[in-house]
C-alpha cells in the first residue's frame, strides 16, 4: 500500500477552452467538494466575458473559490495566489478530504505545489511605465529590453509572453538584479498529496474552439465590457487577451474585426504556451477530451488506493 497524506489536491490542467471547469464541477460533484480556480484573471471582479468566467449556474452548483474575489486595481500574483490557496485548501480539508483545483495559469499552479520566491515590490509608477512603453513599442521593443538588461533570464525566458518579460524588466530596473537571484529553486513541502490531471484535444480541434468561444463573447458583450474597463487600461490585470486588442481599437489603432481576429491569433498562441508550460511537468497524467473524459480520469484517480 502506497503511502500517503490524509487529504488529496486533484489538480485539472490545460490550455484554455479545453473543458477543463465542466470536469472539475463533474469531480468535485463526486467527490462533494469545493473548487479552487487558479486562473489569474478570473479572480477580477470586473472581467466577466473576457476571462470565461464559469456561469452564475456553475457557480451554484459547486462552490468556487478565487473567482471574483479581488478588484482590478488590487495587485494579486502567484505569491499571493499561494497564500490564499493554502488557506482555502485548509478550510476544504477541515469538511472534506478532497478538494480540487482547475486553471490554467501555470505558475499559479507551481507556485501552490512547490511554493514560490518572495519577489521585491515594485512602484506603480516603474510598473505603468513599462506598460505604457509595451503597449507603444510592442513585443520586438520588450524582448530587446529584457535581452539587454536581464541577460540571464533572456536565455530561458518565455520569449513570447509579454507578461514574464515585463515582470522580469520591472525587477532588474528597479533592484539592478536578475530575477533568477530572487528565486531559490527550493521546492516546499506540502502536507496533502497532489494528483495532476492534463486534458488536451488535437491542435486543430483546439483551435476551432477557440474561433466559437470568442465569437461567442463578441455576441455576449465582450466589446462592451472592454469599453466600460477602457479608463483602467494601464493596469496590470488589464495587460490580457481579449481586452488589450479592443483597447487598441477603441485608441483607433485597428479596425473592429482586425481587434477581433487578433484576440483570436493571440489566445490560440496563449494556448500553446500553456500547453508548453504544462507538459514540462512530468507529473501530469494527460486524457484527450472525449466523450468518455470523466470516465477515464475516474479511472486514473482509483488507481490511487486512497480516493
Amino acid at each position: 500500500m502506497t503511502p500517503h497524506l490524509p487529504h488529496t489536491v486533484i489538480i485539472i490542467a490545460g490550455p484554455t477552452a479545453v473543458g477543463k471547469t465542466a470536469l472539475a464541477i463533474q469531480l468535485a460533484l463526486h467527490f462533494n467538494t469545493s473548487i479552487i480556480s487558479a486562473d489569474s484573471r478570473q479572480c477580477f471582479k470586473e472581467l466577466n466575458i473576457g476571462v470565461a468566467k464559469p456561469t452564475l449556474q456553475e457557480l451554484n452548483t459547486v462552490s468556487h473559490y478565487f473567482i471574483g474575489t479581488h478588484s482590478i486595481e488590487e495587485e494579486v500574483n502567484a505569491g499571493i495566489f499561494e497564500k490564499y490557496a493554502l488557506e482555502v485548501a485548509a478550510t476544504i480539508f477541515q469538511q472534506h478530504p478532497i478538494a480540487i483545483m482547475v486553471g490554467g495559469t501555470g505558475l499559479y499552479i507551481k507556485a501552490f505545489t512547490e511554493g514560490i520566491d518572495a519577489m521585491p515590490s515594485i512602484p506603480d509608477t516603474l510598473r505603468a511605465t513599462i506598460i505604457q512603453q509595451y503597449e507603444q513599442q510592442g513585443l520586438g521593443w520588450l524582448q530587446e529590453q529584457v535581452q539587454a538588461q536581464d541577460p540571464i533570464f533572456w536565455q530561458q525566458a518565455e520569449k513570447q509572453n509579454p507578461q514574464r518579460l515585463m515582470r522580469a524588466l520591472e525587477i532588474t530596473i528597479a533592484t539592478g538584479k536578475s530575477i533568477t537571484q530572487f528565486r531559490s529553486q527550493q521546492t516546499a513541502n506540502r502536507p496533502f498529496d497532489i494528483i495532476k490531471v492534463g486534458i488536451e484535444m488535437p491542435r486543430e480541434q483546439l483551435v476551432n474552439r477557440i474561433i466559437h468561444r470568442i465569437d461567442m463573447m463578441v455576441n455576449d458583450g465582450l466589446v462592451a465590457e472592454a469599453e466600460a474597463l477602457l479608463p483602467f487600461q494601464h493596469l496590470n490585470a488589464l495587460q490580457t487577451v481579449g481586452y488589450k486588442e479592443l483597447f487598441a481599437y477603441f485608441n483607433q489603432q485597428c479596425t473592429l474585426p482586425e481587434a477581433i481576429n487578433q484576440i483570436k491569433t493571440n489566445t490560440r498562441q496563449y494556448a500553446k504556451r500553456q500547453m508548453t508550460w504544462f507538459k514540462k511537468d512530468k507529473s501530469f497524467q494527460w486524457f484527450m477530451q472525449s466523450p468518455n473524459l470523466l470516465e477515464d480520469v475516474m479511472g486514473y484517480l482509483e488507481t490511487f488506493d486512497y480516493m
